[in-house]
């Protein structure tokens, strides 16, 4: 064998040699890298995405101006802010306003909603999906990139409750991190109980899973089922989803008072079977519209994004459980407190609930 020929087979032998050993070495850190994601899994301890590392954005107020007598201009944010869905456990939830669920939004029937959402997220394109307009999803509901603004119009002319969420791909994710709310159409010739309520609150159901975890968001179950609060007024209570709020500052009302709760169950994936503890419904308006008037039912059942008004009446004093009658779920957080007292205001006396 020649000299050359020696020296061409030398140094294959060589850069095979050496190759194998790359390789080796890659799959070595592959394993070693799937096994800690796995073991991180196995923890619950999945990994902030880069970007979103020591990010919490302080939460903006949302935005609201009546322009007209059917106008209204809505300003939201998309923006990343720690929420703490239950006592020491906190989630770096993707927001609309640094709550989750979002912000309250409140207009009239027949209203045009000219809407902006600033995206505060330097990562992650977002946008805006209202139930309670018609709009070409396309067009309307497009994404606005990192640091960027968007604005669209359509009309509201379905009186209702109804959720809204962000509607960029995959849409899971971006709810079930946070990005969901409620928004409410009021009745222009109103609800035929009206004269009849004395106290009106907004209960918003909705779950926690893993952090950003699509494969649990999709085959798992929920870790937290959890019950909030949105004002409806400036005063008002306004929590974010979680288990603990409205057990330790129940909602208030007064012996004989006619109640009434704009419900909406924002999932992602859950139904609600929604139901309060020591009472029957006197009315219900399925999705919150006048015309789906239902009477004297004991629970209302909410499909995901499903919404109603209910109005019952509190006749003795006590803890009454704001609840969803699937007790697994209640189990794990999803119970609010309407406490009832002779005055309506808190007494200082402990609650009770389930």
């Amino acid at each position: 064998m020649n000299k050359g020929v020696k020296i061409l087979l030398t140094s294959a032998l060589g850069i095979g040699l050496l190759t194998g050993c790359n390789q080796q070495a890659a799959d070595s850190k592959n394993n070693k890298d799937m096994e800690q994601k796995v073991l991180a899994a196995e923890k619950g301890e999945v990994e902030v995405i880069k970007p979103h590392q020591g990010l919490n954005q302080k939460p903006i107020p949302l935005k609201m101006e009546r322009v007209g007598p059917n106008e209204v201009n809505v300003e939201m944010t998309s923006q990343i802010t720690d929420i703490e869905i239950d006592k020491g456990k906190m989630y770096k939830a993707w927001t609309f306003n640094g709550e989750a669920p979002g912000p309250l939004v409140v207009v009239n029937e027949g209203d045009t909603i000219n809407f902006t959402l600033k995206n505060m997220d330097p990562a992650i394109p977002h946008s805006m999906d209202f139930h309670a307009v018609h709009a070409s999803p396309s067009k309307d509901f497009t994404n606005v990139e990192p640091d960027e603004t968007g604005t669209f119009s359509y009309p509201a002319n379905k009186p209702g409750v109804f959720m809204y969420h962000c509607g960029t791909s995959p849409v899971l994710s971006h709810i079930a991190n946070g990005m969901h709310g409620t928004i409410i159409v009021k009745p222009k010739a109103g609800y035929p109980t009206d004269k009849d309520i004395d106290r009106e609150f907004v209960i918003v159901q909705n779950e926690w899973y893993k952090y950003n975890d699509l494969e649990d968001f999709t085959n798992g179950v929920p870790s937290h089922v959890v019950m909030s609060t949105k004002a409806l007024k400036e005063g008002d209570q306004n929590t974010n989803g979680d288990t603990f709020s409205l057990k330790d500052k129940p909602l208030l009302a007064k012996v004989g008072d006619k109640v009434r709760i704009y419900v909406n169950n924002v999932g992602p994936n859950e139904v609600s079977s929604f139901h309060v503890v020591g009472t029957v419904f006197d009315d219900v308006y399925m999705d919150g519209n006048p015309f789906n008037h239902m009477k004297g039912l004991q629970t209302v059942m909410l499909p995901a994004s499903g919404g109603a008004v209910v109005e019952f009446t509190v006749t003795r004093e006590g803890s009454y459980s704001i609840l969803t009658h699937q007790f697994n779920h209640a189990q794990k957080g999803a119970v609010a407190i309407l406490k009832v007292t002779e005055t309506g205001e808190d007494d200082g006396t402990a609650t009770m609930g389930h």
